[in-house]
């Protein structure tokens, strides 16, 4: 599966100065056999205070049970408009996830960090499933979930 995140409104958002630069990165996220429905799960962008600076995929369609995934949707307002065009399906027990997209390089080696928030339907909520810092030594180092996620990692 591959989209491409608007690197340049994020990264104008970042530093106006700079020219907007991108790389390619792939998120991939393998989950647990945790024995329920599929998770939906959030992946945004904070900075080093920890402050939402926006959504980079959302897996789930049914904005029904976005509210369940606290984190983002605290740090987001909730607002719909952050995930237009950046959506997928949930992602079933067991399997992977793996997205593309073109991130800003001055999130990297900067303070920012990735977060993932995970949910499934009648199963409890993991808000900062995963967190890790968006550092060029943190590619390709996999980093493990505290409920769903096996394994996330992230290549440039």
């Amino acid at each position: 599966m591959k989209t491409t995140f608007a690197a340049l409104g994020l990264s104008l958002a970042l530093s106006v100065s700079a020219p907007a630069m991108a790389r390619s990165v792939t998120l991939t996220t393998t989950l647990n056999n945790y024995g329920g429905n599929g998770a939906y799960l959030a992946f945004y962008v904070t900075d080093a205070a920890g402050a939402y600076k926006g959504t980079l995929w959302m897996a789930g369609t049914k904005a029904k049970y976005y509210s369940h995934l606290s984190g983002w949707q605290r740090a987001s307002g909730g607002r719909l408009t952050e995930i237009d065009g950046i959506t997928g399906a949930s992602v079933g027990a067991g399997r992977t996830l793996k997205v593309t997209l073109d991130l800003a390089d001055a999130l990297f080696d900067a303070g920012y960090s990735l977060r993932i928030d995970a949910a499934a339907e009648d199963m409890r909520d993991s808000p900062a499933e995963v967190v890790v810092p968006l550092t060029a030594a943190g590619a390709g180092k996999p980093v493990a979930g505290r409920t769903y996620i096996g394994s996330f990692t992230f290549a440039m």
